[in-house]
């Protein structure tokens, strides 16, 4: 999904850590501590057993070409044009897009969206939920509203689980972290403690869920202005970006990762849900472009 090239990037909204200086990414060993393990199973169901099966050192791979990061970081990216070009721009651009449009889509539900807050970071980073190093990928804070994001996790999707590195397929992994913050706000996270690991766990429908909401906001990122100008963010969807996305959807799904780790898939370990199911909860947000169609606690087979 291309950025429409005259949308005026908020850099404001995407704190950017990487490099040196004071509140930015540090890089620690040892993998993750203990109290961010414990936070990441319960909230976001990151299974340490298929971590270590998939994670190395810690640092993170080199970004493809043409999704360099410049000297000067996310303050840089100014225009969609930015975003099409750069990786970090297009972040920073999908969070810029995400922010327009669940403000206005939740207001019709009589529901307020505070604004979360994003963070680009590389190798390690300080959250309200703990230290994170990059092994555990893209994630939401709950006790901070924050999501995070180290750009090697969008490389390491395609040279490990070979994904598609197409625009909607990074912009997709955006979008369910925003979606999670939506659940956080609706007061649907928690649920994913209850019933920690399954097939049918709280856990998986959460993810679901936030596949679901991600769905939902690409039928309608065409649609969501930029404040500043009054045009789109984002072109319209290509069947190219469609596929991507799906890509993308499938090559996170648990069974996916399992096999790839450890050469099995165990169901009972699952914590986000399988390939066919992630790729099914994005295509009915897209399709439906309801978000009570969303609701995965609502079936008994997600």
């Amino acid at each position: 999904m291309s950025f429409n090239d005259g949308a005026e990037l908020d850099p404001s909204q995407v704190q950017d850590r990487r490099g040196g200086g004071a509140g930015r990414g540090v890089k620690i060993g040892g993998g993750i501590g203990g109290g961010i393990i414990a936070l990441i199973l319960v909230l976001l169901g990151v299974n340490p057993q298929v971590l270590e099966g998939i994670t190395g050192s810690g640092q993170p791979p080199a970004i493809g070409p043409g999704s360099t990061q410049s000297s000067g970081g996310t303050q840089e990216c100014r225009t969609g044009a930015d975003a099409d070009k750069r990786l970090d721009c297009r972040i920073l651009g999908t969070v810029n897009s995400l922010n327009s449009f669940w403000p206005a889509y939740l207001a019709d539900y009589q529901v307020k969206y505070p604004r979360p807050q994003a963070v680009i970071f590389s190798q390690a980073t300080t959250t309200g939920c703990g230290t994170a190093t990059s092994e555990v990928g893209p994630f939401y804070c709950p006790a901070d509203r924050t999501a995070y994001f180290d750009p090697g996790f969008f490389q390491e999707l395609v040279d490990r689980f070979g994904s598609s590195g197409g625009p909607l397929a990074q912009e997709y992994v955006v979008a369910h972290e925003f979606g999670h913050h939506v659940q956080n706000v609706l007061g649907d996270l928690g649920r994913a403690q209850e019933d920690p690991q399954g097939p049918q766990s709280g856990a998986v429908r959460v993810e679901l869920q936030a596949d679901c909401y991600a769905g939902l906001w690409a039928r309608y990122a065409s649609t969501a202005k930029d404040p500043a100008t009054g045009q789109p963010f984002l072109d319209p969807l290509t069947k190219q970006d469609l596929a991507d996305a799906l890509s993308a959807a499938s090559a996170v799904g648990d069974d996916r990762i399992q096999q790839a780790a450890t050469g099995r898939v165990s169901p009972e370990a699952w914590t986000h849900g399988s390939s066919a199911q992630r790729q099914k909860w994005f295509s009915q947000g897209y399709t439906t472009g309801d978000i009570t169609k969303c609701d995965t606690f609502a079936v008994a087979r997600p």
